[in-house]
């Protein structure tokens, strides 16, 4: 697996591969939330200034993506206040690289960035619904912070925070 930074030209078949990657939650999720969603993971967002979008290829082909927001950026629109340390967003890995370490090589290589850079944690937000990621997540070290947790749609789906000190 070679894990690279992603082309320019690839963007447009990355975001619609984030959403294909998280379309098994639309049926768990309201309507509204998921369209929500389905916005962010497809939208621009991942051309913020200094965000780094990485991704997993396996034989020629990309099977996951992750975009790496600097700290003291504003990733959520508004939504969160702005944290001290980068932030590990729209992680998404195809259905069929599922369970391949794909995800983890992704959160490794974020990781490993932020360390470069000088930073004494990273942190990243997950739905509430993202069993299987939280799980990940808890598994490599991240710890809960409630107290950034958030609600975008107003429709009691919470946004868990987490955060990995190092």
């Amino acid at each position: 697996m070679i894990i690279r930074e992603a082309r320019l030209e690839e963007l447009s078949f990355i975001r619609e591969q984030r959403v294909l990657a998280y379309q098994e939650h639309a049926a768990r999720i309201p309507e509204g939330h998921w369209n929500a969603l389905k916005h962010g993971i497809s939208s621009e967002g991942d051309l913020h200034p200094g965000a780094v979008r990485i991704v997993a290829e396996r034989d020629g082909a990309i099977v996951g993506s992750v975009v790496l927001f600097p700290a003291k950026t504003d990733a959520y629109e508004g939504l969160l206040v702005e944290l001290d340390y980068p932030e590990i967003r729209m992680l998404a890995v195809t259905p069929e690289a599922r369970g391949k370490g794909v995800a983890k090589s992704l959160i490794l290589e974020c990781i490993s960035r932020a360390k470069t850079l000088g930073h004494s944690a990273i942190g990243l937000h997950t739905g509430e619904f993202m069993e299987s990621a939280m799980q990940l997540y808890e598994n490599l070290g991240f710890e809960r912070l409630p107290e950034f947790d958030f609600e975008p749609a107003n429709d009691g789906i919470i946004v868990k925070a987490y955060r990995l000190s190092f």
